[in-house]
């Protein structure tokens, strides 16, 4: 019998980097910030105690230890580096955009890259302009690159057994305001197959796509839809790179009516081009325009009353929701 518990996700993550580090030797983990300065980074506390000579603290120098763990991976090791904020890993462009996602492909296959980067994106609370970015568009717009969005502990623990089988480079987009989600999750060290999205929550009247923490906000506003008899279906993604457009499309033709919630800016985020996808491949599914719930396109203010106002929200995916579903 496959014992399930339930944990929080903050958690769940760790436990499956212990996996990683425990299965694997040439598995190493450079930077140790996974959960920021929240009251569960004593679980990456607890990590690096048990594995000393694998968990690394480097400067803080993006481009320096970005590279030397690219290197590293090309030489055979597997690096899980952990970027912290986001948008720190504009520091690192060059070396993820123009060289780790480049280099299978300029080897013709003969060189890997098997390297994982991670890190927290999105609004959190005050984090203002340069420290509340959402990337994963930007990454998106990267061949080259597999790009993975957990929204649960069962999701994270089962997408990170196969991000450390991969031999291309991984990105795995997380957010602070999972870490106290919790979740049923099988100890059967059963892995989840990047490409293949996941059905949240069963619906009718719509469908309601998102990833990452945005599926919280999404299965929120389900909630709250349902309370006024409107019916919606939640549909994660889970992975971008490759990204299950089949499963995305059959709820729609099932419902008829999409909402995207995604906490990139609204211009070419990962809402606009999911509903490209829509617009191109399921138009004669829809019954009404597509619409997109993201973050408005301006810097993300300190100040919270502001921040609420450019945030998508729970709310704001109703309004939404109940404006297709008329």
């Amino acid at each position: 019998m496959i014992n399930v518990r339930e944990v929080a996700y903050a958690e769940a993550l760790v436990d499956g980097l212990r996996e990683i580090l425990a299965k694997d030797e040439r598995a190493f983990i450079m930077g140790g910030y996974f959960l920021g300065l929240t009251p569960r980074r004593t679980l990456m506390a607890k990590l690096r105690d048990d594995f000393p000579a694998r968990v690394w603290y480097p400067p803080i120098a993006e481009t320096g230890y970005v590279g030397t763990a690219i290197g590293a991976a090309m030489a055979g090791l597997r690096p899980i580096v952990d970027i912290a904020t986001a948008s720190f890993i504009f520091h690192a462009f060059p070396q993820v955009v123009n060289e780790a996602a480049n280099i299978r492909y300029m080897t013709g296959g003969q060189t890997k890259v098997p390297v994982i980067f991670h890190f927290n994106q999105g609004i959190r609370g005050g984090g203002a302009a340069q420290h509340s970015h959402s990337p994963q568009a930007m990454l998106w717009n990267t061949p080259g690159l597999l790009i993975m969005a957990p929204s649960s502990p069962r999701d994270v623990q089962g997408l990170l057994r196969t991000a450390a089988t991969c031999d291309d480079p991984v990105v795995f987009v997380d957010h602070v305001k999972l870490f106290e989600v919790t979740g049923p999750v099988s100890e059967d060290g059963t892995a989840i197959p990047f490409g293949q999205a996941d059905v949240k929550r069963k619906g009718t009247d719509l469908t309601i796509i998102a990833t990452s923490y945005s599926v919280q906000v999404a299965l929120a506003a389900a909630e709250s839809l349902a309370a006024r008899g409107v019916s919606a279906e939640v549909v994660d993604p889970r992975t971008l790179v490759p990204f299950d457009g089949d499963t995305v499309l059959a709820s729609v033709a099932k419902t008829g009516r999409a909402v995207v919630v995604d906490e990139c800016h609204r211009r070419c985020g990962v809402g606009a081009e999911i509903a490209a996808v829509l617009a191109e491949e399921g138009f004669g599914y829809l019954r009404a325009p597509v619409r997109r719930v993201a973050a408005l396109d301006v810097p993300i203010p300190f100040s919270r009353p502001l921040e609420e106002y450019v945030e998508p929200t729970a709310e704001k995916v109703v309004a939404a929701a109940l404006e297709i579903a008329k």
